[in-house]
């Protein structure tokens, strides 16, 4: 089952970039995550850091009643413009964001996500159908978010700037 959702946020590439790639904000704008851990030699990693080529997280999302997800790994990366990953354990998955200049200080941020359940046969089929429209909906809301978060971040920024000439 494949997804995609975007959204044009009012704030330059480069800061949307440093919210995602940031993961101990994905439980902040990432509807539904239950479990979002950057993980390092087997263990979760204590300090923060950000998501590159080659990171691992463990991750989960509620789906209904279900938490479904598993280990990830970050396989694709080009700064300030795409990051995809896929499962190395657990359900079938692989997503991208990818970002884009939208003209005057905004970017269109788009998020796209696929999954299955292999090997599962008809029940497998079921259970990727009835879980598409929620997933669909949490895509929605994962970037409705980040956009509510990168803009209010791109306003605290400006402002903090402007005191700063202001004192100067």
């Amino acid at each position: 089952m494949r997804i995609n959702s975007s959204i044009i946020v009012r704030a330059p590439k480069e800061l949307v970039w440093e919210l995602i790639t940031d993961p101990a904000g994905y439980l902040d704008f990432m509807s539904g995550i239950t479990r979002w851990e950057l993980q390092g030699d087997g263990d979760v990693v204590e300090t923060p850091a950000r998501l590159e080529l080659g990171s691992r997280v463990r991750m989960l999302i509620r789906v209904g009643a279900a938490e479904v997800g598993g280990l990830i790994e970050i396989v694709e990366y080009e700064d300030c413009r795409d990051m995809a990953w896929s499962s190395v354990t657990g359900i079938d998955q692989r997503g991208r964001w990818r970002l884009r200049d939208a003209g005057k200080g905004m970017t269109r941020v788009e998020l796209r996500y696929s999954y299955g359940v292999a090997g599962a046969g008809i029940a497998g089929l079921l259970a990727e159908r009835v879980g598409a429209p929620i997933l669909r909906r949490r895509l929605r809301e994962s970037l409705q978010r980040l956009k509510q978060v990168t803009e209010g971040e791109r306003q605290r920024r400006e402002a903090g700037a402007r005191r700063e000439r202001a004192a100067a």
